[in-house]
């Protein structure tokens, strides 16, 4: 039978299910309002989208690296607390996540929440998150994930706070073994430590050297004594303020948070360690996911929340 926009709209305002599920569950059940209704609970979408409108930034980003090494993935699935985040169903969830994305051929989050969950290829990645969402009782997504492919070398993942940071080093290398390896993780945990922006000063561009230096000269020009100074000199200033500065962003120019005289860079640290294993050695890139981030967060006033409550 013909399902007609008024029931789809009829459904939805019942459930708060959407447009295309409540579509779906009609056709389904053969436009017996009850029945869709059941079917949706069933699946769990009524009740996920009632939690939609709810911030989730809280949660876990998990990496899993494939048995030989060479290829890797980070993900990172967001739910409302923090309690949540330490509840072993949910962890249990976002490593079938991450085994899902390691596998995935999507390229984005619309594709990947639209392909067959590999568990049950009855249902999208997208129904799955919905009945998770009804089994836990919190807003939940699956915010983000990339992968990586190295195949003359190894991914080195590491995870910090129990989730709350994880990352990828893609190390390419003609030798693999423990103590490289041991390198791969200490510039794993230099990235979730640091929070480089980029690998190397290759990856930077003249717009944004040009544009650093632009705001540079502005504040030398507001600075009367700086600004009094000489041409060349003002130049020299702008050019050691710029250096500084990558230092702190490119991951490969950082001073190395375990260097022993607290002035070696990672470059320098990865090269020594290459020399000692008469490797060449490169860090071609990394993925550093931080739980939440750029997500605002709902600041509650409970005192607010209270009177709301009793209608003062």
């Amino acid at each position: 039978m013909a399902i007609t926009a008024a029931q789809v709209k009829e459904l939805r305002e019942m459930t708060g299910a959407g447009m295309m599920d409540c579509k779906k569950a009609l056709a389904a059940t053969e436009g017996i309002m009850d029945k869709a209704i059941e079917f949706l609970r069933e699946k769990g979408l009524a009740t996920a989208q009632k939690k939609a409108g709810r911030i989730a930034a809280e949660g876990l980003c998990k990496t899993l690296v494939s048995e030989d090494g060479k290829e890797a993935v980070v993900v990172e699935v967001n739910a409302e607390t923090d309690f949540v985040a330490k509840n072993e169903k949910f962890q249990n969830y976002v490593a079938q996540v991450a085994q899902q994305a390691l596998h995935t051929l999507a390229t984005d989050i619309t594709a990947f929440l639209s392909e067959p969950w590999k568990l049950d290829a009855g249902k999208t990645v997208q129904e799955i998150l919905a009945g998770q969402i009804a089994v836990i009782g919190e807003n939940m997504h699956i915010r983000r994930f990339q992968k990586m492919k190295e195949d003359h070398g190894f991914i080195a993942s590491y995870i910090h706070m129990g989730g709350k940071i994880g990352v990828l080093v893609d190390v390419e290398t003609d030798v693999d073994n423990e103590e490289i390896r041991e390198m791969a993780k200490n510039v794993a945990m230099q990235v979730a430590a640091l929070k480089p922006l980029y690998t190397d000063r290759s990856e930077i561009s003249q717009e944004y050297i040009d544009h650093e230096k632009e705001i540079l000269m502005a504040q030398i020009k507001n600075d009367p004594k700086e600004s009094a100074k000489p041409e060349k000199v003002i130049q020299g200033i702008v050019n050691g303020r710029i250096n500084k500065e990558l230092k702190e962003i490119c991951l490969l120019d950082q001073v190395y948070v375990k260097a022993e005289d607290g002035k070696q860079s990672v470059s320098d640290y990865v090269k020594q360690v290459a020399k000692a294993n008469n490797a060449n050695i490169r860090i071609r890139g990394f993925v550093r996911y931080e739980t939440g981030e750029g997500i605002e967060k709902k600041q509650e006033n409970f005192a607010e929340e209270v009177a709301k409550q009793m209608g003062m």
